[in-house]
């Protein structure tokens, strides 16, 4: 690793097709991959407690 910046940079995975046809090769994708995220709901009611709503 000769370049200083390289090592605080990420690298998205590998694409297939071209402009807006683009989109991340399936097979090169792992479980560290992606946006599955089950407690996000959980923990915006914990940030943001005022936001709750009431049932009516």
């Amino acid at each position: 690793m000769t370049d200083p910046l390289d090592k605080a940079t990420s690298r998205a995975p590998p694409t297939l097709g071209e402009g807006c046809l683009s989109r991340y090769d399936p097979e090169a994708l792992n479980e560290d991959d992606g946006t599955e995220f089950p407690g996000a709901a959980d923990l915006w009611r914990e940030l943001h407690p005022d936001e709750q709503r009431q049932p009516e």
